[in-house]
């Protein structure tokens, strides 16, 4: 599965996927950005991925230590993967985020090693962090390693905290495929932190700069296309009202090409369908349809149960407040 770092084959199996329940707040207009974008609804779950279970000596050098991470890590991400009780992974799960954490103690600019943490903290500060101030925390420690993990491979994403929208664009046309994994983590742990301080204004204005990182990784990255972005996109498309610059029908292709990429497997995919699209355009019967298809199906898919299993949870949450919301 992952070789040293966050890339995922385009099966649409990722550590990346991940559902943020909870109900939609009115929408207050900040620069063209809705509040709504605070409740960023990724799909059910991080698809968890531990990363480096092993105990190596600090002094170990940064590819020795990729090299025997690698192997470790297929197995553990598959066992993840395939846990259908999200509970073991809340649990055991921060015992892998202090052991990263000394990897990255002795090889700070090993991007591979910076990416696999900024992975798990961003999964489990997204997914598992109940308190705010935690969420918070740990999503910001995700976002250091991702920039980190960028500005290692590519110098011009050093200055990207202080960058202009169009400044930030501009330097995206230097990323290539080789680049493109690096790119995704960062997308992805920007998410998370974004979402864990939506109280902040700033933070949910940045949305803009994230829906053109994954636009430019859709253009690069090629077979090794993470079917989790295009769920975001669609997320980030229907994010605001078509007055207001969202795109319903671009976001549908998106959702229906993040299905077809996972032969349906991935339900998660239909959930955020549903909730982003057929829920917010009135549509009723395509709403109880896509997830009365997520509770029909079953959920242990190799690669993709847990996160299943947490689709099928938020589906019957969807599904009972649909006459209260149609």
């Amino acid at each position: 599965m992952l070789r040293g770092r966050t890339r995922v084959p385009n099966s649409g199996t990722s550590p990346h996927n991940a559902a943020f329940p909870g109900t939609l707040r009115e929408p207050i207009p900040v620069g063209g950005v809705t509040r709504d974008m605070a409740k960023i609804p990724l799909n059910p779950l991080f698809k968890v991925l531990l990363l480096l279970p092993v105990s190596l000596t600090l002094g170990a050098c940064a590819s020795l230590m990729s090299s025997v991470a690698t192997g470790l890590a297929d197995n553990l991400s598959v066992a993840i993967l395939n846990q259908d009780d999200p509970e073991i992974v809340r649990a055991g799960a921060p015992s892998y985020l202090l052991l990263l954490d000394s990897f990255v103690e002795g090889s700070p600019d090993d991007p591979d090693i910076l990416a696999a943490g900024a992975t798990l903290y961003a999964t489990y500060g997204a997914v598992f962090a109940e308190e705010e101030v935690r969420a918070q925390r740990l999503t910001t420690r995700a976002r250091r390693y991702a920039l980190k993990a960028m500005c290692e491979s590519y110098s011009a994403a050093c200055g990207w905290p202080d960058a202009t929208y169009d400044e930030f664009v501009a330097t995206l046309d230097g990323i290539g495929p080789k680049k493109a994994e690096y790119l995704y983590t960062y997308g992805f742990a920007s998410l998370a932190y974004l979402r864990a301080h939506s109280s902040d204004v700033n933070s949910i204005a940045e949305l803009p700069q994230i829906e053109a990182l994954f636009n430019h990784y859709l253009d690069v990255s090629g077979d090794s296309v993470n079917s989790s972005a295009y769920t975001y996109m669609g997320i980030l498309l229907t994010l605001r009202p078509p007055a207001a610059g969202g795109e319903p029908e671009r976001a549908r292709e998106y959702f229906q090409k993040a299905i077809a990429l996972t032969d349906g497997k991935d339900l998660g995919a239909k959930v955020e369908f549903a909730r982003n699209y057929a829920k917010k355009l009135y549509e009723r019967e395509m709403h109880d349809q896509l997830l009365n298809e997520v509770m029909a199906a079953d959920p242990y898919q190799d690669g993709f149960t847990l996160s299943n299993v947490l689709a099928q949870e938020e589906a019957a949450v969807l599904l009972a407040e649909a006459d209260d919301y149609f």
